[in-house]
């Protein structure tokens, strides 16, 4: 479902993708909050990738990615990152489909504001 990271991550996230490609869907944030019916922008994330979020997209987009088995419509109109691709004759070769598979997404943040809860509690049972 498409949501924002929020403050607590401000001002930057770094997302890790393995084995997997997947598209993430960006949508524009309407004045009261509410999102764009369709996306703004889509990102093939490849396998082996990295994609850092900063700035106005951080702050005026909402991410998603689609529950869906196979992302369709895949070319140079429709993804945003087409010409930095590495592997893009796969999506040519595969008719403008990815056909996902298991994805693993390491994804950095500098969290602001850390929780001592786990301290507290592992203080109450000492």
């Amino acid at each position: 479902m498409p949501h924002e990271d929020g403050s607590a991550y401000w001002p930057c996230v770094a997302t890790v993708s393995l084995a997997g490609s997947v598209v993430l869907d960006i949508y524009a944030k309407n004045d009261d909050g509410s999102m764009e019916r369709t996306p703004r922008w889509r990102i093939l994330q490849e396998a082996g990738s990295l994609l850092v979020t900063t700035g106005e997209v951080y702050v005026d987009t909402l991410h998603g990615i689609a529950d869906v088995e196979v992302d369709e419509d895949l070319g140079p109109s429709t993804v945003a990152n087409w010409e930095l691709l590495g592997n893009r004759e796969v999506v040519e070769r595969q008719g403008g489909r990815n056909i996902r598979v298991t994805r693993t997404s390491l994804t950095f943040r500098d969290v602001l504001k850390v929780s001592n809860a786990g301290a507290r509690i592992l203080g109450a049972r000492r």
